[in-house]
């Protein structure tokens, strides 16, 4: 048993809450930046302006392991000399947030908002055209702050022949370098894993100072700088200001002029000094000598050609599976295999273990009050067997398969988006389609895999996936007397339901939607040892807290139908069943026995007619309203009763009260649209 245990290391201060650390992306236009924010950020990032007039910003909370951090997109940035009015905004958020410096402070233009200086600065950087991007990071290593690359789109740097020696260039950069793939989300956990690193040491980037002979030539402008008062009145690291004033930046000359204009002339003549043992003007100089800088480091750790082949065969997986718009044909294609599961094994499964024992039990018709518990508690352990054999069991083991083979964890990565738009991550994807076979297991999945917020919608949201039984319902009842048309609008309204909710739910809770950080896994083969031990521990929930309350519901309705109760419950049921759904009222008793089992509707339906040909008891409008409402109706009562351990007692009963709700406004809306068509139309 102790093989299967692992330790993880937990850091005895962990960098969350006040803690947490700000952390700032940067980077040249069209480097992958706001990729790199999306493969992170939450359903709900803020927006905000850095100053009235200038350009947005987005933030939001990112969770990192047990860790968080509070991640902003700033707009791009192409150099820190000549500067542009956006990129002077940009920088001064860099050094000061809004806490600006006494040179800063007379300016008209003041922070509208609140936001203190970034921690830790994140520099995306284009793989496929790097040595620009190096010249930038010269530039950023002036700022005195902690500093990561995020050495972007290698993937298409490989494509054509180009490799990039990360660990090299982190070397002589003196900073973590990171390969990213941030649209297919490859290499960010990595990245945030060297961001909380390099927030925990507060160790800033080395300097990047140019060449000896620039350098000797600045002696005299340095000796200028080194003075007290101008660090209070610009606080800025000293090598940034020197580069500043050396390059002739319009903004600080400007500053230096109106708050220290006897030193003015003393800078402007050191300047002149320096240009006299160089070839070129001095902004030209160092702008030359950082490009020829930068070309020399990216000649020494970038090589062309190789082994193009390596890791083909991932690189072609990841293109099916995490491509922006070509993975979600991957994942399509891992939504038809679930549905395969669903519709063809499940049922060819339920056909060799329920279906007999029920036809077994049939026969079974007790009288005496003591056989009619007997056959109920035989009920419920036929519709465990039922629910676990048929759907739960291959359905998860399926999933699980999934995730150990690294394919899940894609999926989940490109779906994110789409969930983004209910307030959620993508991480719940699998338990969705977990929730097409049996609420049941998808409810577990989403309590070992989410938290908080998440997990609360989540388990709330999936009541109202159409698990294989009322899918079943959906397609026998549905196929038959509404044709195809109809069966796709119930599915498509399901899924416009689920949409709303989520968006509702999402403002119920106050709770800050905070990002994830999703691990994308290298392919494996699974461990079916391993599959088959998360799959137990998934699913045993069935037996210690289903199976009870599945034979108790079964045994209490029994004993409602032995004592000819059915009357009284479908006389009580009357201003639901007649009034509002305008059905027959002796389908009360089949939609109270759903609580069961979605399949005991269908059946008590035929029942409760008297035959199987419902059509001339039940019009198309009827049949379409019991449908809708059996689709939002109260889940069972084993999806009940994971949902109290999942989400507590309080939860539970909203999600009841929810879904009685929905059921009953979108049934009744549905009747009413429906009579409105036929009405006028028919």
């Amino acid at each position: 048993m102790r093989s299967g245990l692992s330790t993880v290391a937990v850091p005895r201060v962990l960098l969350r809450g006040d803690r947490g650390p700000r952390v700032a992306l940067v980077g040249r236009p069209r480097t992958g930046k706001s990729a790199l924010f999306l493969a992170a950020s939450s359903a709900s990032p803020q927006h905000q302006r850095l100053l009235r007039d200038g350009d947005a910003y987005d933030e939001c909370l990112v969770d990192v392991g047990l860790e968080q951090v509070s991640l902003v997109d700033l707009p791009a940035l192409v150099s820190l000399h000549s500067l542009s009015v956006a990129d002077r905004v940009v920088i001064k958020y860099l050094l000061w947030g809004d806490h600006w410096p006494p040179v800063a402070a007379h300016e008209a233009d003041q922070p509208v908002v609140a936001f203190n200086p970034p921690d830790v600065l994140i520099h995306v950087v284009d793989a496929t055209t790097l040595q620009p991007d190096l010249e930038l990071c010269f530039e950023l290593s002036l700022l005195g702050k902690p500093l990561v690359i995020a050495l972007n789109r290698v993937d298409e740097a490989r494509h054509k022949g180009l490799y990039i020696n990360a660990r090299a260039l982190s070397d002589r950069l003196g900073v973590a370098v990171v390969p990213t793939v941030a649209h297919m989300g490859l290499g960010v956990a990595d990245l945030f894993a060297a961001v909380l690193a390099a927030a925990r040491s507060k160790a800033p980037a080395v300097p990047q100072l140019p060449s000896a002979h620039i350098d000797a030539s600045l002696r005299d402008l340095r000796s200028l700088l080194a003075r007290c008062e101008v660090e209070e009145a610009f606080r800025v690291p000293w090598p940034f200001l020197l580069m500043q004033l050396a390059e002739n930046d319009d903004y600080f000359l400007q500053e230096l002029a109106c708050h220290f204009p006897t030193l003015l002339p003393a800078v402007m003549a050191a300047r002149t000094d320096a240009e006299i043992h160089l070839p070129r003007p001095l902004s030209e100089e160092l702008h030359a000598d950082r490009h020829h800088r930068a070309a020399v480091l990216f000649e020494n750790v970038t090589r062309f050609g190789g082994a193009a082949d390596a890791d083909r065969w991932q690189r072609l997986l990841d293109g099916v599976f995490l491509h922006p718009q070509g993975g979600l044909f991957g994942s399509m294609a891992v939504f038809a295999l679930v549905l395969l599961m669903v519709f063809r094994v499940s049922s060819i499964l339920d056909a060799w273990t329920a279906a007999p024992l029920m036809e077994w039990v049939q026969q079974w018709q007790p009288e005496s009050t003591a056989g009619v518990v007997g056959r109920a508690v035989a009920d419920g352990l036929i519709g465990l067997v039922g629910i676990a054999v048929p759907y739960m069991l291959p359905l998860v083991l399926l999933l699980v398969a999934l995730e150990e083979s690294g394919i899940m964890h894609r999926v989940a990565f490109v779906v994110d988006r789409g969930f983004h738009h209910i307030g959620l991550h993508g991480s719940v994807a699998s338990s969705f389609l977990v929730g097409l076979g049996c609420n049941v297991p998808a409810i577990s999945l989403v309590a070992t895999t989410t938290g908080g917020k998440d997990r609360l919608v989540a388990t709330l949201l999936l009541a109202f996936v159409p698990c294989s039984a009322r899918s079943a319902i959906i397609l026998a009842m549905g196929g038959k007397y509404l044709g195809w048309l109809g069966v796709m609008a119930i599915f498509a309204l399901t899924a416009g339901v689920l949409a709303v909710l989520g968006r509702l739910l999402t403002r119920r809770y106050p709770e800050a939607a905070v990002g994830l950080i999703q691990e994308i896994p290298p392919y494996a083969l699974p461990d079916w040892r391993g599959v088959l031990r998360k799959t137990w521990e998934r699913t045993r929930d069935i037996v210690t807290i289903v199976t009870p309350l599945l034979v108790a519901g079964s045994v209490v309705l029994a004993l409602l139908n032995h004592f000819a109760a059915d009357k009284v419950i479908n006389f009580l049921l009357l201003p639901v069943t007649t009034w509002w759904l305008g059905l027959p009222a002796l389908l009360g008793v089949p939609i109270l026995f759903g609580i069961l089992r979605k399949e005991l509707s269908l059946l008590m339906v035929y029942q409760a007619l008297g035959t199987l040909e419902i059509v001339p008891l039940l019009d198309w409008v009827q049949i379409a309203t019991f449908l809708v409402f059996l689709t939002f109706y109260i889940p069972c009562v084993s999806t009940f009763a994971v949902m109290i351990r999942t989400i507590g007692w309080r939860e539970a009963w909203f999600s009841i009260g929810l879904s009685v709700s929905v059921a009953l406004l979108i049934s009744g809306a549905v009747r009413l649209l429906l009579e409105v068509w036929r009405a006028l139309f028919l």
